[in-house]
C-alpha cells in the first residue's frame, strides 16, 4: 500500500493540466486535479473558444458580402451561441469526464507545502509527483490612473460581453487585441486600437502585421500605431485615454490586451526551494522544476499558447510514466484567427526574407476524414516520437500559412511538418517556382511583387518567409 494519497497531483485544471492528468490516468496512475475556478481553464471559457465563436458571425457575413450577397449579424443570437459554446460557464461536463477516468477533482486554491505535498484550502494531500499548471494573469501596464479604474476589460471581460460596445478602446495590438478589434467591429461597435509598435502583431515580421493592419482598417477599425498611452481616466460614462502625442480617445469600454505573465504568487514555491523569475518557474529540458516537481503551460513562460502547454503536459506525463522525453521549441506554430487568419512557425528573423501571396498555396480541408486517414496522422505513440524528432530538427526559417492551414497540432520543424500537413509540400514547391520573390535583406523591405494592399478581398495574404 502506497504511503501517498496519489501518484500525481496536478495543480491547475486549465487545458495543459487537464491534458496531463488525462494522460497520467490513461497510464494507470492514481491522480488528482486541483482547480479553483472552472475545469478547462482560460482557453475553454474566456479565451480560445469564446473569442473564435465571436469572430465567426462577422466572418460569415463578410463572406456573403464578398460574394455579392447581403447578410447581417443577429447580435443576440451570436452572444447566445457564445454562451452555448462555453457551456454557460459550467464545467459539469468536465467533471463527468474526470469522474469517468477515475480522476479526483479537488476544488479550491492549491499551493505547495513541501516536497510532494499540496494544500487545497488548508487540506493537505500527498503525492509521489506534483505538476504545477497554474497558468497566467493579464498584465496591467503602468499607465497613470489605469489600475484605479473600475470595469476595465481583459480577455475575460471582452469575450464575456453581454452587449456590443458603442466604442471599444483597445490597448495592445497582439493576437487578443487584433481578434477582438475585428470581432467587435463586425458585430457593430466602433473600435480604436492603440499599439506602441509600428504594426499590429509586433512579435511577428512586419509584412504579416502590416497586412493584417490593412484588413482591420478596411473593416473600419481605427489603428493608432507607434504611440503610447500615458494616462487613463473616467469622464462620466466614458473611458478616456491620453496618448503621448497629445490626442485623447473616448469609449464606453476599455480592453487591456498588453500580454500575460506566469501565475506564481502564493504558490508556496519557497517550501520546495524553487524561486520563480519574471518568466515563470524555471524548468529543465524534461520540464522538471525540482525534486518530484514539474511545471507545464503558461507558468513556465516558454510560449503562452494552449497547444504548447498541452504538448508540455504530454512530455511530463511520459517522463512520470517512465518514458524519458525532452521538450523542444525550435518551431512553435501560432495562429491569429482574424479573417483572413495569419499563422507562423519557426524562426522570426533570418538573413533573407521574401513574400508570397497565400492565394497561390494549395488548400485542403484539414479536419476531414480524408485527412484523418492520411499518412499524416499515425498512431499516438508514433505521433509522440515524430513530434520529438521534428522539434529537435532546426528549422531553416519562418513560414507563414493562411486560413485553413493551422499546421500540425504540435510544434514541429517546417520541413518535416510537410509530411504531416497536406498543404505544405505545395507551399514549398510554389515558393521554389516563384522567381519574382527576390530575396531581401530585411523584413522592412518586402519584395516588389507583394500586393500593395497586403490582403485582397480574395483573402490573398502577402506573408513572410525567412531562410
Amino acid at each position: 500500500m502506497s504511503s501517498y494519497d496519489y501518484d500525481v497531483i496536478v495543480v491547475g485544471g486549465g487545458s495543459p493540466g487537464e491534458h496531463c492528468v488525462g494522460e497520467l490516468a490513461d497510464g494507470g496512475l492514481r491522480v488528482a486535479l486541483v482547480e479553483r475556478e472552472l475545469v478547462g481553464g482560460e482557453c475553454s471559457y474566456w479565451a480560445c473558444i469564446p473569442s473564435k465563436t465571436l469572430l465567426r458571425p462577422g466572418e460569415a457575413v463578410q463572406g456573403a458580402r464578398e460574394a455579392a450577397a447581403s447578410a447581417q449579424v443577429d447580435v443576440h443570437a451570436a452572444l447566445a451561441w457564445r454562451d452555448f459554446m462555453v457551456s454557460d460557464y459550467s464545467d459539469a461536463g468536465q467533471e463527468r469526464w474526470l469522474a469517468g477516468k477515475g480522476i479526483d477533482l479537488l476544488r479550491g486554491t492549491g499551493k505547495l507545502a513541501g516536497t510532494g505535498v499540496v494544500e487545497v484550502d488548508g487540506v493537505r494531500h500527498t503525492a509521489r509527483h506534483v505538476v504545477v499548471a497554474t497558468g497566467s494573469d493579464p498584465v496591467m501596464p503602468p499607465i497613470l490612473g489605469l489600475r484605479e479604474l473600475e470595469g476595465v476589460w481583459t480577455n475575460r471581460g471582452v469575450t464575456g460581453m453581454k452587449a456590443i460596445p458603442r466604442r471599444l478602446l483597445i490597448l495592445g495590438g497582439g493576437p487578443v487585441g487584433a481578434e477582438m478589434a475585428q470581432a467587435v467591429r463586425r458585430l457593430g461597435g466602433e473600435v480604436s486600437l492603440v499599439e506602441a509598435a509600428a504594426h499590429v502583431l509586433a512579435r511577428e515580421p512586419a509584412p504579416l502585421g502590416e497586412a493584417l493592419g490593412e484588413v482591420l482598417r478596411r473593416d473600419g477599425v481605427e489603428l493608432l500605431l507607434g504611440v503610447h498611452a500615458t494616462a487613463a481616466r473616467r469622464d462620466g460614462a466614458d473611458y478616456v485615454l491620453t496618448l503621448d502625442d497629445g490626442r485623447e480617445l473616448r469609449g464606453d469600454h476599455l480592453l487591456v490586451a498588453t500580454g500575460r505573465r506566469p501565475r506564481t504568487a502564493g504558490l508556496g514555491l519557497e517550501t520546495v526551494g524553487v524561486t520563480a523569475g519574471e518568466r515563470g518557474i524555471p524548468v529543465d529540458a524534461h520540464l522538471r522544476a525540482g525534486d518530484r516537481l514539474w511545471a507545464i503551460g503558461d507558468v513556465t513562460g516558454v510560449r503562452l499558447l494552449t497547444h504548447v502547454g498541452k504538448y508540455q503536459g504530454e512530455v511530463v506525463a511520459a517522463n512520470i510514466l517512465g518514458e524519458p522525453r525532452e521538450a523542444h521549441y525550435e518551431a512553435i506554430p501560432n495562429v491569429v484567427y482574424t479573417d483572413p487568419q495569419g499563422a507562423a512557425v519557426g524562426a522570426s528573423e533570418a538573413p533573407f526574407s521574401a513574400s508570397t501571396p497565400v492565394s497561390k498555396v494549395s488548400k485542403t480541408a484539414t479536419y476531414t476524414h480524408a485527412y484523418a486517414d492520411s499518412k499524416g496522422l499515425p498512431d499516438p505513440a508514433q505521433r509522440r516520437r515524430a513530434a520529438d524528432r521534428r522539434l529537435r530538427a532546426r528549422p531553416r526559417g519562418r513560414r507563414m500559412a493562411a486560413a485553413g492551414h493551422p499546421g500540425h497540432p504540435r510544434p514541429g520543424s517546417s520541413r518535416r511538418a510537410a509530411r504531416h500537413h497536406p498543404a505544405l509540400p505545395h507551399l514549398l514547391r510554389d515558393l521554389r517556382r516563384r522567381p519574382q520573390s527576390t530575396a531581401q535583406p530585411d523584413h522592412d523591405h518586402p519584395p516588389a511583387d507583394r500586393p500593395n494592399d497586403g490582403m485582397t478581398r480574395q483573402k490573398t495574404v502577402a506573408q513572410s518567409f525567412s531562410c
